[in-house]
């Protein structure tokens, strides 16, 4: 099969091929348009998280180009913006400061040697198409553990708002670093800093609407809404610079090398891999699964699709292309990616047009940043991590799944406590132990007839017409190993409960599957039924659950029939008992 010419094999590889058959200057304009708005936003919060991350800010801005390029020909993406997020510098930090010292070589170096290994696991699930995996994660683990990691990002960036040196990467570190050394206060820091923070606030939630009031035009009205870290960056430093404030201990990024990143290659040190194996593959999953969260929403509003395999493959690639250009893990992030779908990017192109506006600004920006308050983008960080915050989660889960609830809080008090692997690690444990215990005790009720119909309700919500001698259960949960028990003792109950039962009828049209364990118990109850003088009887039984059964014994073994629908069942079976 092929498509505009390319065939579907390549160009299910190579994203690219297919938006670029009909690019034209009208693309061209969106995708340019679109990244100057982005470069603007990016420089700031590239600077600030790779200082949340451990490293020196040059750092964010390596990270920021080699990663866009690659993307743009392997992402599946169209709006997609690729580059450092908030949650996996955090867990960058995690991981690295537990072998090396914060803003050191070594450090710097295991921090590539992260994104790489982070983008062979990405590649290798990529091409194993395992993007099915990611759904280990529920949505509420997700939502604990970004709340979670927003409220240890804010708390680790106090440090800087204050003036003062802290240490710590959970809850009770951080608290106890920062309380030794309040003392350190630094007042021109912190009125710097709540200054930049009220600014921001004030961009973000309030000069929408005043400019919506002067009747400004809406496209220049998003285009400035969008800047506001930028305009903090350049104000605070000519503050800090034409006060000379950093000669009263206000901290500044200082001298940044010019120029673009060399190639570098993360050295090979088999008992340092092993270290960092587990944070590797937990920044893959959960960097994986925002990114695709956030590709598919915007991908939905234009009627386009990701593949979330092919995602695999393009973020694998962009952390390769960070880990060779003296960089850290990189995946899609949620406001970057929202303001260049806003701004009109129309392909993933507008992401190789801002990494070249990084790396003009590597090139020849640089020296301009020598007074940028390590502040400002502490402030930054805080801003735009308030997002992430969702206490509103808790309360909707609680009102609507207490098991979800149970999962969601586990995260977050796991990670607040004791870190974000520990934390990621106990949801997806806490998820799938939930689940299990859901689906060990499956709904089962007891139907019958609504009347004037073919449709089969419960006895318990419905007014309905029943027959003492054929009992019709619902199952409302695939059968396997840790249900299969349960079944059998809650038929037994049922029955025991109408001795004047002569059928039992299973009701199987909620039943996706039915594995081994289950099919030796059908097996048990058909045996322990004809024991009682009752028959076992199926209906609405699946296409694909019926040639599984049709492998095994249970149907020789069956003493009832197998029915079309419940309706015929009740029908044949009503009248044999009359009769």
């Amino acid at each position: 099969m092929q498509l505009n010419n390319v065939p579907m094999k390549v160009s299910s590889y190579f994203p690219f091929l297919i938006w670029a058959r009909t690019y034209n200057t009208g693309t061209l304009g969106n995708d340019l348009g679109a990244s100057l708005i982005v470069v603007v936003m990016l420089i700031p919060q590239s600077l600030a998280y790779a200082m949340l991350a451990g490293l020196p800010p040059v750092v964010g801005l390596y990270a920021s180009i080699g990663p866009l390029l690659m993307y743009t020909i392997f992402g599946s993406s169209r709006t997609l913006s690729v580059g450092p997020v908030a949650v996996v510098s955090l867990m960058t930090a995690a991981a690295v400061s537990q072998i090396a010292t914060p803003g050191s070589a070594e450090y710097a170096s295991i921090a590539m040697l992260l994104a790489l290994l982070s983008g062979v696991f990405l590649l290798i699930s990529g091409f194993l198409r395992l993007g099915f995996l990611a759904n280990l994660l529920s949505h509420p683990v997700i939502s604990g553990f970004i709340t979670a990691s927003g409220i240890l990002i804010a708390l680790s960036q106090l440090k800087h708002l204050l003036g003062i040196s802290a240490q710590g990467n959970s809850l009770p570190e951080l608290i106890t670093s920062l309380t030794q050394h309040a003392t350190e206060f630094n007042p021109f820091t912190s009125i710097l800093s709540l200054s930049v923070i009220a600014f921001l606030l004030f961009s973000r939630n309030y000069l929408k609407p005043l400019l919506q009031f002067a009747q400004m035009r809406s496209s220049m009205i998003n285009t400035i809404t969008k800047v506001g870290p930028a305009v903090a960056v350049v104000a605070s430093t000519l503050v800090v610079a034409g006060m000379k404030l950093d000669e009263y201990d206000v901290n500044v990024v200082g001298d940044i090398p010019k120029g673009l990143p060399g190639i570098t290659f993360p050295k090979f040190d088999a008992e340092l891999w092993q270290k960092l194996i587990p944070a590797a593959l937990l920044i893959s999953v959960i960097g994986f699964v925002e990114s695709v969260s956030v590709g598919q929403t915007l991908a939905a509003k234009r009627r386009q699709r990701i593949d979330p395999d092919q995602e695999l493959i393009g973020l694998g690639s962009a952390n390769l292309a960070s880990a060779f250009s003296g960089g850290f893990p990189v995946t899609g992030g949620f406001s970057r990616s929202v303001v260049n779908f806003d701004a009109g990017a129309q392909t993933p192109l507008a992401g190789a047009f801002t990494a070249l506006g990084n790396a003009v600004a590597t090139l020849y920006l640089t020296p301009l940043f020598k007074y940028l308050p390590i502040a400002t983008l502490a402030a930054t960080i805080i801003v735009a991590v308030l997002s992430l915050i969702d206490f509103n989660a808790i309360r909707r889960a609680w009102n609507y799944s207490k098991s979800d609830f149970t999962a969601m809080m586990l995260t977050i008090i796991v990670t607040l406590i004791f870190g974000v692997e520990p934390g990621v690690i106990t949801g997806v444990i806490a998820s799938l132990l939930l689940h299990l215990w859901r689906t060990s005790r499956p709904h089962i009720a007891v139907v019958g007839r609504v009347p004037g119909t073919e449709h089969f309700r419960n006895i318990h919500r419905h007014s309905v017409e029943t027959n003492k001698r054929v009992l019709s259960i619902r199952i409302d949960e695939s059968l396997y190993f840790a249900n299969a028990r349960f079944l059998e003792d809650s038929i037994y109950e049922l029955v025991a409960e109408n001795q004047s039962v002569e059928h039992v009828v299973l009701l199987c049209s909620a039943i996706n599957e039915i594995d081994g364990s289950a099919v030796e118990s059908l097996e048990s109850v058909n045996q322990h039924l004809m024991e009682s003088n009752v028959l076992l009887h199926l209906s609405e039984v699946k296409g694909p659950v019926m040639d599984r059964l049709k492998r095994s014994h249970f149907l020789e073994l069956l003493s009832g029939q197998i029915f079309l629908s419940q309706h015929e069942a009740v029908l044949k079976l009503n009248f044999n008992s009359t009769a």
